[in-house]
């Protein structure tokens, strides 16, 4: 009998520990707060992008960029992205001292229009004049100068770069056929050597071949891409 109620006796008393474990709520993990880091500091410089951290107005987090569309020149072939010229239109009142030769043959100062700032596509406005030729009429130098840059632009197509004898002043003849032989950076052009001829490269119309021609007065860089564009048509003398 003693065994037997000894038996009970644990039975009963495994049964209220398992009520116990069953009904009681234990805590959760959550429940207790988890250790929390300290934020690390990031290996990564930050990048002041106000105009003053760069005294020199360069910017060397972002990516170069080509200027003036020069992305299919010839000495630029692996240049992929093009750049649209960033000149200011509006006219200043500075212009070569001499009277420029009208640099396309057979053209009459009479047949000129002044096209300058007239309004294109996108809101643009024209840094030049036209002057409309014939297909493969003659190209020639206003001035005397330099050849400063020869390349092929998605807008300009065909284009020459020229800079005056005194440096301030840079020649831009665009949408040529071709360039006339013997044609190269570095060359030393009288008034009147042949540049190329007149035709419809880059954004031009097949219908309508021209020369587009611009004067601009340089900056103290003297960089070819950077300068102030003023307007030619009053400078162009012709029979």
């Amino acid at each position: 009998m003693k065994h037997v109620l000894s038996f009970v006796g644990g039975a009963l008393f495994g049964a209220a520990g398992i009520f116990a474990f069953v009904f009681c709520p234990q805590p959760l993990a959550a429940d207790t707060p988890a250790a929390i880091n300290p934020p690390q500091q990031s290996a990564t410089p930050t990048v002041n992008c106000n105009a003053e951290s760069a005294a020199d107005g360069s910017y060397p987090w972002l990516s170069p960029v080509i200027p003036m569309d020069a992305a299919n020149s010839p000495s630029l072939q692996s240049t992929a992205t093009a750049v649209t010229p960033m000149l200011v239109a509006p006219a200043s009142t500075e212009s070569p001292s001499l009277p420029l030769l009208i640099p396309v043959v057979g053209i009459k100062a009479s047949q000129l229009t002044d096209s300058y700032t007239d309004a294109r596509s996108g809101g643009r406005i024209h840094n030049g004049i036209d002057i409309t030729a014939p297909s493969g009429t003659k190209v020639i130098a206003a001035d005397d100068g330099t050849v400063v840059k020869l390349f092929y632009s998605n807008q300009g197509g065909l284009t020459v770069y020229q800079f005056d004898p005194t440096e301030k002043y840079v020649y831009y003849y665009a949408h040529l056929d071709s360039y006339a032989p013997g044609l190269v950076e570095g060359k030393q052009l009288r008034s009147g050597d042949p540049i190329g001829l007149v035709g419809s490269s880059g954004n031009a119309s097949d219908a309508a071949p021209h020369l587009h021609f611009e004067v601009s007065v340089l900056g103290p860089e003297k960089l070819w891409w950077k300068s102030t564009v003023i307007n030619p048509y009053p400078m162009l003398r012709g029979p």
